[in-house]
């Protein structure tokens, strides 16, 4: 089944204590697109300026993402700067350049707008709610948003989750959405705004699970050399949406192991700079990781 995402495509330029990249290809839509698409065909819907290179549109069709949703403005494209001290949790922003972002209005092309599947990455809420007035029959909505939004444009983007199935946040955002220190109250009071499911990614330390009063922890996978964790939350995201889209069941056992895929696919972006790391792998290696955080959890019942 067919994937559908609205997000950014964007030059992003990060500097870590393990090295800088400059004007490299990032975007909530293009890690997004990227990682799910290991799993399910994905149509990506996004904007970029006409100083946007072809070999980037080639790449993306590489990974059979379709592109026909990626609106060429005259202008240049978005571009974001930041840097990452050595606990590598949270970036600085030194830079952000909306460009031709800023006056973005997502229209979906006809093939679009039968998509089961939504994911609406990091926009504003407004947009995230005119993407789902030009679907026509959803049967699966998930979404993602930030302090941004949730400091700006509160009261919109709670009309949002109204509409959605599936959110996706930090444990920063829980925390300033829900007004609460605690992330098990900051869970069930998000899951009051509308939500049935709430993922809330962790960074280091995993992710949690929240759904019909259940929890699922799932940890991060240890790595040796991380070095840059720019579009982690988006990768996880893709894994997580792609893996869904692929069984088209959305249980609990699915959910679970999607979180897992989800943070396979994360795992694997931070170990490299921009996309370099997750454009470029096997399905193989995303199974044997998979079954490695099987191995790292599994613990023997008391008899």
């Amino acid at each position: 089944m067919s994937l559908l995402v609205v997000g950014s495509v964007a030059f992003d330029s990060v500097k870590t204590p393990f090295g800088e990249v400059d004007e490299v290809l990032g975007g909530s839509g293009t890690y997004f697109s990227t990682s799910a698409s290991y799993f399910t065909d994905v149509s990506l819907v996004a904007c970029v300026g006409t100083d946007f290179p072809q070999e980037h549109l080639t790449f993306l069709k590489s990974r059979k993402i379709d592109i026909e949703g990626i609106e060429k403005m005259e202008g240049k494209t978005f571009r974001w700067k930041g840097e990452y001290g050595y606990e590598l949790n949270e970036a600085k922003t030194l830079d952000t350049q909306l460009n031709v972002f800023e006056s973005f209005k997502p229209k979906l092309p006809e093939s679009y707008k039968d998509k089961k599947i939504v994911f609406l990455a990091n926009i504003d809420p407004d947009l995230q709610r005119e993407v789902l007035k030009q679907i026509k029959e959803p049967i699966l909505v998930a979404c993602d948003t930030m302090n941004f939004w949730i400091e700006g444009k509160k009261d919109s983007l709670l009309e949002t989750l109204k509409l959605v199935d599936i959110l996706l946040i930090n444990d920063g955002e829980a925390r300033e959405l829900s007004g609460e220190p605690n992330l098990v109250k900051a869970a069930n009071k998000i899951l009051s705004f509308g939500p049935r499911t709430l993922i809330i990614k962790r960074g280091e330390y995993g992710a949690l699970m929240f759904k019909g009063g259940r929890i699922f922890s799932a940890p991060a996978y240890p790595l040796e050399t991380v070095f840059d964790p720019t579009g982690a939350g988006d990768s996880f995201a893709g894994g997580f949406m792609g893996y869904l889209s692929k069984k088209m069941d959305f249980d609990d056992a699915n959910i679970r192991k999607a979180i897992i895929f989800g943070s396979v696919m994360a795992s694997f972006n931070v170990e490299s700079f921009s996309l370099d790391k997750i454009k470029s792998l096997d399905y193989s290696e995303i199974r044997n990781r998979y079954n490695e955080f099987k191995r790292l959890t599994h613990f023997e019942a008391l008899s």
